[in-house]
């Protein structure tokens, strides 16, 4: 049975109205206001262990996924003062007042009498002494993880007032083998690493997988031996590939448009490289930069309005914004050093990009007009930032060289927390989805 972020079985349990002091709504930017350094602290949350909680723990990737989340800080089990037994009835208040407990989450999740996985929440208030938010889901067993995500995201936008990002997945290059031979083929997994799957074999060289916004697909390039580089168009659920353009000479960087009808890429012209957009229904391909230049990396902004991209026709490699449809562009990076990889955030107020010194690689953001960059984390080789679908957070590769191999790593947009990010192997490349939706 297949579940929803409304939930599976549609039972309440008590959604409750919005809280009365509403000072944890990121919306009035009270503590996360990034222009004021973003001088927040995070919110002391407990998560009780689940009633029933058979493995995967649920108790435990909902727990694992708060302490990655930066806004909130799961308070330490050996601390707990009750055990609870019944999830559905309320905590005891001041017992967790004296450990600095601002929320409570309890819970059970066990077997129904038709063998479906029944998990239920409740989010308790300490400081007023009710409950929240609650929720009941029914489902498969194997999708008791999915569940525990899908809850970990109420409980996040209840008390933060944005979205959540934890039900969500990562494409990724998987890398195995020795730096003169890696073997290079496309997996996905969880956001928190959990359930990788791989999604090509490895005899074809796979670089740059991206999400469509508006489907299971994600489009990215392929290198066979003797075979001119393709972009493709792999479904996720079905298996199923499709040639998106076979095109004479190199082929970079596709990316889809936000509706998800279209591809832009870079194609290599000589010695130069210009951007070019397809129809994904009609295959017709549109041109949207002429110069004798090296333009790649193109990412629309959210509205599909505009693109941001790279190129060195200013001498270096730096980052210009123009038209969707082409037409002048505008150079918005003029710090030291050079910037490429540039992607625009899901919110729409920051562009995130690689910026190369004399010896380091940094992960940055900066307004769509330039203005307010900053400098997330630096290191070598830091290469390829991804957004995840609330703006809040990117994941980006990280490559030290020699005989070692890259790893994917996640840090927040005000650069509070670098978390890596568990894969079975070298990875690189990664592309965030969009929030599940079934």
């Amino acid at each position: 049975m297949p579940i929803t972020r409304r939930s599976a079985s549609g039972l309440i349990l008590g959604l409750a109205s919005s809280l009365a002091s509403g000072k944890f709504a990121l919306a009035q930017n009270r503590y996360f206001d990034v222009e004021a350094g973003a001088q927040f602290k995070p919110v002391p949350i407990a998560v009780t262990p689940f009633a029933g909680d058979t493995g995967p723990d649920i108790t435990s990737v909902i727990t694992n996924n708060f302490s990655r989340s930066v806004f909130l800080a799961p308070i330490d089990a050996n601390t707990f003062p009750e055990h609870v037994t019944n999830p559905d009835q309320a905590p005891q208040f001041d017992a967790w007042k004296n450990v600095n407990a601002q929320f409570v989450v309890t819970g059970r999740s066990a077997p129904d009498a038709n063998g479906k996985l029944q998990t239920e929440f409740r989010l308790w208030d300490v400081g007023s002494g009710q409950q929240v938010a609650g929720q009941q889901y029914v489902t498969d067993p194997d999708n008791s993880r999915r569940v525990a995500h899908i809850i970990s995201d109420a409980i996040f936008t209840r008390i933060t007032g944005e979205k959540g990002f934890f039900d969500t997945r990562v494409v990724f290059v998987d890398e195995t083998g020795p730096a003169q031979d890696r073997r290079k083929r496309l997996a996905i997994m969880d956001q928190d690493g959990g359930n990788v799957r791989y999604l090509t074999s490895g005899d074809d060289l796979v670089v740059t997988p991206r999400f469509s916004p508006s489907s299971q697909d994600i489009t990215y390039m392929s290198y066979g031996v003797a075979v001119d580089p393709k972009v493709l168009l792999l479904n996720i659920e079905t298996g199923e590939r499709q040639v998106v353009g076979n095109f004479p000479g190199m082929t970079f960087a596709p990316r889809f448009s936000p509706d998800g009808q279209s591809v832009i890429m870079s194609l290599q012209d000589g010695d130069n490289s210009n951007l070019y957009e397809m129809n994904l229904r009609s295959r017709a391909t549109t041109r949207l930069s002429n110069t004798a230049a090296i333009d790649t990396s193109p990412s629309f902004s959210p509205d599909g309005s505009q693109i941001v991209f790279e190129s060195d026709r200013g001498g270096t490699q730096q980052i210009y914004v123009m038209p969707a449809s082409g037409g002048d562009a505008q150079r918005i990076s003029f710090g030291d050093g050079r910037y490429s990889t540039p992607v625009w955030s899901p919110k729409g107020d920051y562009i995130a990009f690689t910026k190369q010194g004399a010896s380091t690689f940094a992960i940055g953001v900066m307004k769509p007009d330039g203005s307010g960059e900053r400098i997330l984390t630096e290191g070598f080789h830091n290469e390829g930032p991804t957004w995840a679908p609330n703006g809040l957070f990117l994941m980006f590769f990280r490559d030290p060289g020699g005989d070692s191999g890259p790893h994917i790593f996640m840090i927040d947009v005000f650069g509070r927390a670098e978390f890596p990010v568990p894969t079975p192997d070298y990875a690189s490349d990664p592309a965030w989805s969009p929030l599940l939706t079934s």
